[in-house]
This record gives structure tokens, sequence and C-alpha cells, in this order.
């Protein structure tokens, strides 16, 4: 019989191809409309006529459902890291698709954190299930876990408020930082959300619990924030870019809300959580490296466009030099 770690595996791995997929196909999608319209990184809603980003949206949409059911199956720290995959997906479309070329330094990325993800499966702790939605709010409600929650939303609302404004467009970090802070709440509502659903399908009711409702409406808020600021951050980088760092922060986040409120880690030996913090670290590693070659591309392409725009000038310049009289004529507009 397949356990339940076993479910939440397939599940994640489905999840990701789907969500690796998703961002391909709205990047190609926030393209388009911005040949046509406002860019969502300047605030711009054209991308909603546009059918390829709904497609992309779509594809997220089967792809976050299996996540979620992965959530209710097995413990964060399992699902969490095999987002890595959506990494891995999503580089690969991008070079063929968006022409975003992937390096040989991108691929050792890409296999470290495959490898770094497997070493954190490997040694993930099984979860013990709370018993009743009314178990998971305690659990919502402990000192530490309210800390964490205060801390994030102040952090959300400072880079909403004032570091957006300011750098919003230049850092990539602004936008994937509120995306995986409100992620990390996202994924401990959907996953009380989805222990009530299934304790409910079992015979043990849970709907009328105002707990469970609570849970419904803060994964309601977190996602469409969510969304809001992944489209920008999409929008405005490179989709190789935003991928591994938005891979990086939420995961780490994740981990850090689970082991904090669901205690994911307690009774564990050493040997585990060293292993799967070496694990975290290479999938770490690889994203930096992802990171790096990414920003490298970026730099050799503006000074291309810089050179290219420095030969411009000069040809235009001697034509005004040597045919001054034709050049000017042609430059007259038309009345």
């Amino acid at each position: 019989m397949v356990s339940d770690n076993e479910k939440g595996l397939v599940l994640a791995v489905a999840s990701s191809v789907f969500i690796g997929s998703s961002f391909i196909l709205k990047k190609k999608g926030l393209k388009r409309a911005a040949a046509n319209g406002t860019r969502a990184g300047i605030g711009g809603y054209t991308y909603l006529l546009e059918p390829l980003w709904w497609v992309g949206l779509v594809t997220m949409t089967f792809g976050e459902i299996a996540n979620f059911v992965a959530y209710v199956y097995a413990p964060a720290v399992l699902v969490t890291p095999l987002g890595a995959l959506s990494i891995i997906i999503s580089a690969v479309l991008a070079h063929f698709l968006l022409n975003e070329k992937l390096k040989k330094m991108g691929v050792w990325g890409c296999v470290c954190c495959i490898v770094g993800s497997v070493m954190i499966v490997i040694h993930a702790p099984q979860e013990q299930t709370p018993n009743s939605v009314q178990a998971i709010w305690k659990l919502a409600m402990q000192p530490a876990f309210l800390i964490y929650v205060a801390a994030s939303m102040s952090i959300v609302l400072a880079l909403i408020l004032y570091c957006e404004p300011l750098c919003g467009q230049t850092n990539v970090l602004v936008y994937i930082g509120i995306c995986s802070l409100m992620g990390s709440l996202t994924v401990m509502s959907i996953k009380a959300v989805g222990i009530a659903v299934k304790l409910t399908l079992e015979g043990i009711n849970q709907v009328w619990y105002p707990e469970t409702w609570f849970f419904v409406m803060v994964a309601a808020i977190c996602v469409v924030t969510q969304m809001i600021y992944l489209n920008k951050a999409l929008d405005t980088f490179n989709a190789a870019i935003v991928s591994p760092i938005y891979y990086v922060m939420f995961t780490t986040l994740t981990i850090v809300a689970s082991a904090i409120m669901f205690k994911d880690w307690y009774g564990q030996d050493t040997e585990s959580i060293a292993s799967e913090i070496c694990g975290f670290i290479t999938v770490l590693t690889g994203t930096v490296i992802l990171h790096a070659t990414r920003e490298e591309e970026q730099a050799s392409l503006r000074t291309m466009r810089w050179q290219e725009s420095g030969k411009s000038f000069n040809e235009e310049h001697l034509l005004s030099l040597y045919r001054p009289t034709e050049y000017q004529e042609s430059k007259t507009p038309l009345c």
C-alpha cells in the first residue's frame, strides 16, 4: 500500500512540473501584453487580456492544487524542497522558448539544486498530523509562531510601502521577498485547510469551526498577494533569475515557519538535521550559481546594446557631416 509520504512525493513532483512550465507561459504572455499596453511591472493590467497569460495561470493553478494536496499527506520539509524541480524546468524552457540562454555553469547549478533537494527528502522527518482544526489553531497560537507572523507582516509592509517605490524596479529581492514571506504563511494556512478537508471527508466534520474559515481567509489573501507581486517580478526581471531566488527564499521561510508551528524537527537526531542543513546549503549553492550565470549574461547583453547604440550614433553623426543638406532634409518632419 502507498504511504502518505509517497503520495505527497508524487504530488509534489507533479506540482513542480506544472509550476515550472507556468513561469514560462506567463512570462511570454506578459511580454505580449507589454507590447500592446502598460507593463505589469509599472502597474499595468493589460496581461489580463492576453490568453497565453491565462494558460499560464491555469497551469500554475493545477500545480498549486497538486501542491496543496501534497501538504496534506506529507510534511512541509519533504514537499517544499522538491520545488527545485520547477527551477530546472523553467530554466530549460526559458533556454528554448524565451532565448534566455542557460550556460554550462547554470547546468551545474541545476544539478546542485537537485542533489540538495534529494538529500533533504531522504532525511525528512515523519510528521504527526493534528486530529482537528482546533489542534492546528493551538499550534498557530504558540508565542514563537505569533512572533514569526508579526515579523513577516512587518517586513512585507516595509517592502511594499518603502522599498518598492524606491528600488522595486532594480532589486529583485523586493518583489520576491514579499512573495516568499506571504508564501510561507500561505503554506501554513493551506496545510491547515487541507487537514480540515481531509478530516471532514473521513467523517470528522471541521466545516462548522470558525478556525477553518479563518485559515481559508488567510490563504486567499496570501495567494492573491503572491500572484500580484510574482507577476511584477516576472515582468521586470529575467525568469531564470526570478525562479531560483523565489525558490530559495520561499523554501527557507516555509521550512522555518513549519519547524516553528508544527515542530517538524522535534525528536530528530543530530545526524539527520545536519544532513538536511547540508542539503539545503547545496540547494543554495546551486541557485547562487544560476543567479551569477544569468547576471553575467545580462551584463554582456547590456554591453552589446550599448556598443550598438554607440555605433548608430557615430554613423548618424558622420552622415550629418558629409551629407548635411540631404541629411537635414530627411530629418525635417513633414507638415
